[in-house]
């Protein structure tokens, strides 16, 4: 009898702390579903602008108006998704390129012969806490400007596109090694990157 009520009070708790998890997961997986609306198209040609973002000339993003649900009678300003706005920021690149960059490392440490899988987690983890600090020093930067209207999906997307340059760099550090044409290809890279972000 005590040990049914004991069961009785556990799936009770279970169920509801699983209908609360599922509520609060399923708000925060909605809110990053448009990061992740892209096409082909879009990806080819984002990577174009990454890569050589001087001839891209409309920078500002697109949006329509809908009318709003809060105020009945006016209209609201919403942004486009990414495959409908190139100049949208997506989440898409900047996760793909991070596991990208992961496997690369991984791949680069087994053919010099020094793999081992904890590689995988430390390479992981120092580039996920870089953009973790980067992202804290642009929240800061936000806050100490005044600049309220900064969403963190927004900033996490825009961080995340470093790894294209980085992938980029490696792969010419690992063909012609050290030199000169490694560094050349680092700069253009870093400038791209500056570049695109201003």
């Amino acid at each position: 009898m005590t040990a049914q009520m004991g069961f009785n009070v556990a799936r009770a708790a279970m169920s509801g702390g699983t209908d609360l998890a599922e509520k609060n997961i399923n708000r925060y997986l909605s809110s990053m579903k448009p990061f992740f609306a892209v096409t082909n198209v879009y990806v080819i040609r984002k990577l174009h602008v990454l890569l050589n973002p001087w001839r891209h000339i409309p920078w500002s993003r697109q949006s329509t108006g809908r009318a709003s649900a809060q105020r009945p009678g006016e209209t609201e300003t919403i942004y486009l998704p990414p495959r409908e706005d190139l100049n949208a920021p997506d989440m898409y690149i900047p996760l793909m390129s991070f596991v990208t960059y992961i496997l690369l490392s991984a791949l680069l440490y087994g053919l010099s012969g020094k793999f081992h899988p904890e590689l995988l987690g430390y390479t992981a983890s120092s580039a996920m806490g870089a953009v973790v600090f980067e992202l804290v020093c642009l929240r800061l930067g936000c806050y100490l400007l005044s600049i309220g209207n900064s969403q963190l999906l927004d900033l996490v997307a825009y961080s995340g596109y470093k790894f294209v340059g980085i992938i980029i760099t490696i792969l010419a550090t690992s063909l012609f090694g050290r030199g000169m044409l490694s560094w050349l290809v680092f700069a253009y890279c870093y400038n791209a990157q500056a570049f695109f972000l201003v």
